[in-house]
């Protein structure tokens, strides 16, 4: 069959399944499934498992340790194993979603599924159960026309998306070793666009040390940190500006306790962000240089690194796959653009150990994380169709040009 031809079938498919994805969607909204609320993401993990274990899938379901004083859900590891061995140009492909939402118990009942027209509002409706079922209903159309031309598909369902995903961070980065491509399922753009760079993210925390006396009797004997600590707060944001995409942000001081003592110790923490691994690394080595050399005579920096996800870049490989998802999305009838942005998600995770990723491929919806939240019902069969095609596209090697 030629590419048009399969392309044309896919979007027939995806029209087909738009009342069931519809249906499907408003009893995944039903459910309550902050990243704090473990019972609800495991009823979305449960879901999700059995459309999986339909799908011929092996369902690898991964109790998480907690992180950050919280239970987490279970993290899904689903794997489908083609035809085609890699060896005959079989490539493997990671599609990776995520179950949580930002939103407390109980909004699901005061928010259910509601359809204004071609919109849908509901809490997670775009950020991500949009795209999660997306995802699924993509690799149904696949198995009801039996494409199995690829090496091995894997679908990754995470339970803590939303708050960086401490518990299951490991995981996904096992469970992309070894792939050829990743493809993120969160929603597209509110244009459409789908994500082709993400930010990486650095935080560090800087504890300064200074000399406690008496502010009135004694000042000379003390060092005051709070002074450091200011000195810092205005070198660190002067660094914005001296390297591409790489924003520096202190965003809490905290110092003192009482004003007629000369501050002893101060703290500051600092959030950075960089288009690539080096803008983070310059960025790094300067928060440690102006550690290293204090303002204010008798004071001391200490500076520790607690987290870092690392960017998703904009590199060749993932280029092309763009090219694909576009000649794809032609075929389909649409023009499709891409953007970089400076929120980070699992797909950052995925292209850390150098997996090229290209995100955003669910339908086209928006204002995340607000009672708004929206999903355009009308891109989700065009959607779904790329995604399908996109994977097709990929799982073979063989014939390219």
């Amino acid at each position: 069959m030629c590419q048009q031809s399969r392309t044309a079938e896919l979007l027939s498919s995806a029209h087909a399944h738009q009342a069931r994805y519809l249906a499907d969607l408003a009893e995944l909204v039903a459910i309550d499934s902050g990243s704090y609320s473990p019972e609800g993401v495991n009823k979305v993990a449960d879901w999700v498992q059995g459309r999986l274990d339909r799908l011929g899938f092996t369902v690898d379901r991964v109790e998480l340790p907690g992180a950050q004083g919280h239970r987490a859900g279970d993290v899904l590891v689903a794997r489908r194993h083609g035809r085609l061995a890699e060896a005959e140009g079989g490539r493997r492909i990671l599609l990776a979603a995520h179950m949580d939402t930002v939103f407390d118990d109980g909004t699901a009942a005061e928010r259910p599924l509601r359809l204004e027209g071609s919109l849908a509002h509901g809490p997670g409706v775009s950020d991500d159960k949009g795209g999660l079922l997306a995802g699924l209903t993509a690799l149904e159309i696949l198995s009801e026309q039996g494409v199995e031309e690829y090496a091995e598909l894997v679908f990754l369902a995470t339970p803590d998306e939303e708050i960086g995903s401490p518990s299951s961070r490991k995981v996904t980065e096992e469970a992309a070793r070894g792939m050829h491509y990743g493809l993120g399922l969160e929603c597209a753009r509110e244009n459409g666009d789908v994500v082709l760079a993400r930010k990486g993210v650095a935080d560090f925390r800087l504890t300064v040390t200074g000399r406690a006396a008496h502010a009135g009797i004694e000042p000379e004997r003390g060092a005051n940190a709070a002074l450091a600590a200011a000195h810092l707060v205005v070198a660190l944001q002067a660094l914005n500006g001296r390297w591409d995409d790489v924003t520096v942000n202190v965003g809490v001081v905290r110092a003192g306790t009482r004003a007629n003592i000369v501050c002893p110790e101060a703290e500051l923490r600092i959030e950075v962000r960089a288009a690539t691994a080096a803008g983070l690394r310059h960025a790094t080595a300067a928060i440690q240089d102006a550690a290293e050399h204090p303002q204010v005579p008798g004071t001391s920096v200490a500076v520790e690194q607690l987290d870092l996800c690392p960017p998703m870049e904009d590199t060749p490989a993932s280029r092309r796959i763009l090219a694909a998802a576009q000649n794809a999305a032609a075929a389909l009838g649409f023009t499709l653009g891409a953007a970089a942005t400076g929120g980070v998600g699992d797909a950052n995770l995925i292209a850390g150990t150098g997996v090229p990723v290209l995100d955003g491929l669910g339908p086209v919806g928006g204002s995340d994380h607000t009672p708004q939240e929206w999903l355009d019902t009308a891109s989700v069969p065009q959607r779904i169709a790329l995604l399908a095609a996109l994977i097709t596209y990929l799982g073979n090697a063989t014939g390219r040009t």
